[in-house]
Order: C-alpha cells, then sequence, then structure tokens
C-alpha cells in the first residue's frame, strides 16, 4: 500500500506534523534511559532486570508496527496516529500514578503499544509526499526531528524528576503527549491509504528482496548498538558522579550530536554513497564508545555529541535507502517491518547486554555493544551491486 501523491504545500505539511510528532514521540521513548537508573534505586534492580524493562517497552512497539500500518488502512492514517500518542499518554500515567513495579511494565507496555503507530505511518506519508531523489532529503529531514524531541525530552523529564519526584514527572510527559495526540488530530489532514493495485508515483524504486533484506540486517546491526549504548549511558554516567540532571544532560548532548548527525550523514551519504558513510560510521563508532570508558566525567561529556554524531547518523542513510529497494505499493509494509526490527533489536540486545553487565561488569557489556557495530562493515560491503542495478 502507499499514499496518494500530494501537491508541494500539503507535501511541506505533512512533514512538519509528521516530524513533530516524530520528535514527541522520540522523546517519549528516549527519556525512559533517564528513569532507568531511578527505577534500579528505588526497587534494587540488576542490569538484567533494566534491560527486561527495556525489551518489555520494544516488545511492545514491536507488536504494534506492522497493525499499526493495516489499521491505518481501516480507520485512517491521522486517527491512529493520534490514538497512539494517546496511548502513550495512558501508559506514563498508570506508571506514574501507582508507582509500583508492576504498574511500570503495565505502563511500558502500554505506552511501547501506543508509541508502535508513529514510525511506520509517518514515515510512509513522508516517503509518499516526497517523490523520486526527494523522498531521502524528506526522510533525513523527517529522523532529524526526532532526535530533537531526543535533546529536549531527556533533558526536561530528567529535571522534573529532580525536583518533584519520578512519578510527578511522569504525570507531566504523559499531560504533553495528550496535547500532542490533540495536535496530529487538529492539523494533520486525513489522508487516504490506497491498495497496491491503485496508481503509484512516479520516480520509485523497484522490488530488490536481497538489497532490502541486507539492509534490513545493516539496520538491526545499528540498531543493537545504539540501544545497548543509550541504555546503560545513564549508569556510565552515573558511576563516573552523574546525578540525575547531569545524566539528562549527557543523553541530550548525545542525540544533539545524533540530531547533527543525522543531517551531517544524509549530506554525506548523497556525497560519498551509502557503501562508505556507513562503513565509516559504524567505525567510529566502535573507536569512540570503547574511548569514552575510561574517561572522567567532564571529558565524557564532551566526547558524547561525538558520539551521538557517528552512533544515530547511520539510520538517516539506511531509513533514506528503503525507497530504492521497494516498489510504492509495498512501501507501508516495508517501512513498517523496518521499524518492527529496530523494536525487536531494542528488545532483545539491552536484556542480553544487562546479562553480561551483570557476569562482568558495565565497561565489558558496553564493550561488546561497540564491537557489535563492526558486523556492519562486511555486510554494506555486500550491499554494493544494488546501486549498480537500475532503480
Amino acid at each position: 500500500m502507499t499514499v496518494a501523491a500530494a501537491p508541494t504545500h500539503t507535501a511541506r505539511r505533512t512533514l512538519a506534523v509528521c516530524g513533530g510528532a516524530h520528535a514527541l514521540h522520540d522523546g517519549l521513548t528516549d527519556l525512559l534511559n533517564v528513569l532507568y537508573p531511578l527505577l534500579q534505586a528505588q526497587f534494587g534492580l540488576s542490569y538484567a532486570s533494566i534491560g527486561g524493562l527495556k525489551m518489555a517497552y520494544s516488545s511492545a512497539m514491536a507488536s504494534g508496527g506492522i497493525p499499526a500500518g493495516k489499521l491505518a488502512v481501516r480507520l485512517g492514517a491521522v486517527r491512529v496516529l493520534a490514538l497512539g500518542t494517546g496511548l502513550v499518554a495512558v501508559g506514563y500515567a498508570v506508571a506514574g500514578l501507582a508507582g509500583s513495579l508492576s504498574a511500570v511494565v503495565v505502563g511500558l507496555l502500554l505506552a511501547g503499544l501506543g508509541a508502535s503507530t508513529q514510525h511506520p505511518i509517518g514515515s510512509s506519508l513522508v516517503a509518499a509526499a516526497f517523490a523520486g531523489a526527494r523522498s531521502r532529503t524528506a526522510l533525513g529531514t523527517y529522523n532529524f526531528t526526532g532526535d530533537v524531541g531526543k535533546v529536549v525530552l531527556p533533558a526536561l523529564f530528567g529535571l522534573l524528576a529532580a525536583a518533584l519526584g519520578w512519578q510527578q514527572a511522569l504525570l507531566v510527559v504523559a499531560a504533553v503527549a495528550v496535547a500532542g495526540a490533540g495536535v496530529v488530530l487538529a492539523s494533520l489532514r486525513p489522508v487516504p491509504l490506497h491498495d497496491k493495485a491503485d496508481k503509484v508515483q512516479a520516480g520509485a524504486g523497484h522490488d530488490r528482496p536481497w538489497a532490502y533484506w541486507l539492509l534490513f540486517a545493516i539496520h538491526i546491526a545499528d540498531d543493537l548498538v545504539r540501544t545497548g549504548f543509550l541504555i546503560f549511558l545513564p549508569f556510565l554516567l552515573r558511576d563516573k558522579g552523574a546525578d540525575v540532571a547531569t545524566i539528562g544532560l549527557g543523553l541530550s548532548l548525545t542525540f544533539a550530536g545524533g540530531a547533527a548527525g543525522k543531517l551531517v550523514m544524509g549530506w554525506i551519504g548523497e556525497k560519498l554513497g551509502v557503501v562508505p558513510s556507513v562503513i565509516l560510521t559504524e567505525t567510529a563508532t566502535t573507536v569512540l564508545i570503547l574511548a569514552l570508558l575510561p574517561l572522567g566525567l567532564v571529558p565524557a561529556l564532551a566526547v558524547l555529541p561525538l558520539v551521538g554524531l557517528v552512533l544515530n547518523g547511520t539510520s538517516s542513510v539506511l531509513y533514506g535507502t528503503v525507497p530504492e529497494f521497494v516498489s510504492p505499493e509495498k512501501r507501508t509494509h516495508a517501512f513498517a517491518i523496518f521499524y518492527t526490527g529496530s523494536s525487536v533489536a531494542g528488545a532483545v540486545g539491552p536484556f542480553i547486554a544487562g546479562l553480561l553487565g551483570d557476569a562482568a561488569g558495565l565497561p565489558v557489556a558496553l564493550s561488546a555493544v561497540a564491537c557489535v557495530a563492526l558486523t556492519a562493515v562486511p555486510m554494506v560491503w555486500a550491499l554494493r551491486p544494488a546501486f549498480r542495478e537500475p532503480a
């Protein structure tokens, strides 16, 4: 399925609203990295248990991605996106009001299910609104907006949690999510989704399944590194002497670098090509994470924007390449699979890293996570023939 082609002013509106939703959802997701050390302190959780909480959220997110795309056909993309945003608010409100560990788990499941709606719907709308070569740039911009939310909301949550406590802070961000759902309904025009038999826009890629699935595997490796690093970065900063507000700052510095990375790597990807760009970012990711481990708190904070730049920059190149390997009528489903894979990696990776952290210590676990990035290098090298085939 795909979305009908949109006029230029409608395309800009679509990008603006979907970008805003992306910023909100990604910020609401990544503020959890500030919450996890607070939960560990209150409930005495192990690293594996923290990974289990992340698994609960990401598993719910993974289970909802593909159904969200299908539900959007029946109910409308705008309604499903707004409902999903509202469900995130419900999940955080449940966790914040009750405050027990079981309520946190229930809240994370509800929030993860709600968060599953945004990526497949938003990216499909943006990709369809901007045809041909414009699609990669538009998707790069869309990806960039997610990091804006990652910069703002974790830092805000850290300040709120330090001042009010984590339960009250969750209630505040739940109210923000409710407001976001209202903005989506009020500002994004309903757009019909069409069946694959309908006429599709020109200038799109054709189906190359082998290339898509190899790109998917690279994406999984990249996401394993990103989620594994981000969930344990707060604990690394805490061990270096950071308080809650400083942990929020550290995450925001990382996401600020990531936001710049998505813009920079979108441009570098066009200049150098996908293969050299991915090799560059994945190799630099491994080197910088390993270099971060022995640093003190202040030097570590200074390095985090660079880590974020290479850690998140790869995703713009990968997401922007999906339309080259998938025909328009299959694009919504392809993006849903892509983001579902990301959620699965986000569920499994931190839990395995948590087990390793409990057994061998946090530095060993983060070192292992860093080295996973290097597995993307031979895979992207094998992807070279796909870019020589006619699109």
